[in-house]
Formats: structure tokens, C-alpha cells, sequence
């Protein structure tokens, strides 16, 4: 069975994160039926200062507007099975962990969560204080998993991009996917 992917774009730092996810999501299409993709409106701003280019959806996707109710993950019986925060800002966060489902990512988020679906939350903030953490862990103990942009250099990666496939790589390994990327310990170390 393919499978039915939500991601989520927040106004957190970390752009190329959300950039290497979908370019890999391009090179494993035959793994996935649909790619719901939300992005908000910080979450352009930023990816323009960081990647000096405009957001520019891509045709493989679907698009929905923060405000759009209407989309299929925005009800279980869109059976959309996983959905990744990315990065996940400690507001989208705070509002997902406390049930406030005020726009289509909370929303979506609420019923990923209710349907005991898989939720990533790519947390992208530093250091935590004590409100980010409690929300870490009620998201948690609510059945989220809380990744944080935290690369591993292992692989001695080369590049920022490679750097930042650290992340997106365990991303997609938490979301199930059949990926080639480092392996500790492994012989043959696919990069």
C-alpha cells in the first residue's frame, strides 16, 4: 500500500530542511500515493532569506492553504497515515501538544494524533526552556514522536545539504520509508 503524507512547512528557522525532504520524497515516489503539503506564511518569508529563492510549489505535490478546512488530512477519513512538522516552530508545537487546532496544521496534526497515525515534529529551536519541553513531552506521551534538527556527522557529510540529509534522512527512516542513507556499522554505507 503507498502511502498518504502530509508535510507541514512552519516559520521556523531551517528551510533547506523542508527542501531536502520533498527533493527526497521526488526520488521515492513509487513509496507514496499523495503528498499533502501546507505552508505558512512565516514559513515563506523565511525559506526566501535562507535559500534566496521564493517558495515555489512543486507539481508532484498538492497545496493547501493554512486556512483550508477542506483538505483531505484535515479529517481521519482522509486516512492520510503520517504527517511531518517541518521544521516544527515551539508555537506550532505548544498549539499541537495543548489540542488548539486553530488552521489546517493544527488540525491535521489533532487528527493524525486522535487516529493514532505517526506525527514527526522536526523541532527547530535552541536552547528549550521549561514551556518547550512540557509541550515535548505531552506531544510525546499523546503518541508524537519530537525529532529535533539535530545533524549527526558520522558520514562526515561534505556539504550543508549533506549535513542537513542527516536529518531528513532519519526523518523519513522514523516515517517508514525505504530510503539509501548512512548506516552506523554497516559494511556498505550508502550516502
Amino acid at each position: 500500500m503507498k502511502r498518504k503524507v502530509v508535510v507541514a512547512i512552519t516559520g521556523a528557522s531551517g528551510s533547506i530542511y523542508p527542501l531536502r525532504l520533498l527533493s527526497k520524497f521526488l526520488q521515492i515516489q513509487e513509496q507514496w500515493d499523495e503528498i499533502g503539503v501546507v505552508v505558512t506564511n512565516n514559513a515563506k518569508e523565511v525559506w526566501q532569506v535562507e535559500t534566496g529563492t521564493a517558495f515555489t510549489p512543486e507539481s508532484s505535490f498538492s497545496y493547501y492553504a493554512t486556512t483550508d478546512f477542506n483538505a483531505p488530512f484535515a479529517s481521519g477519513s482522509g486516512r492520510f497515515d503520517t504527517m511531518i512538522v517541518i521544521p516544527c516552530s515551539m508555537g506550532v508545537l505548544g498549539r499541537i501538544a495543548t489540542g488548539i487546532s486553530n488552521d489546517l496544521i493544527t488540525r491535521a496534526a489533532d487528527v493524525i494524533l486522535k487516529e493514532r497515525r505517526k506525527l514527526i515534529c522536526v523541532v527547530r529551536e535552541t536552547p528549550y526552556s521549561l514551556v518547550h519541553i512540557r509541550n515535548m513531552e505531552f506531544l510525546t506521551l499523546a503518541g508524537g514522536i519530537v525529532c529535533p534538527a539535530t545533524p549527526s556527522y558520522y558520514s562526515n557529510p561534505s556539504s550543508i545539504e549533506a549535513v542537513a540529509d542527516t536529518v531528513v534522512d532519519r526523518v523519513l527512516d522514523l516515517a517508514g520509508f525505504d530510503i539509501p542513507s548512512y548506516r552506523w556499522g554497516s559494511a556498505e554505507q550508502d550516502l
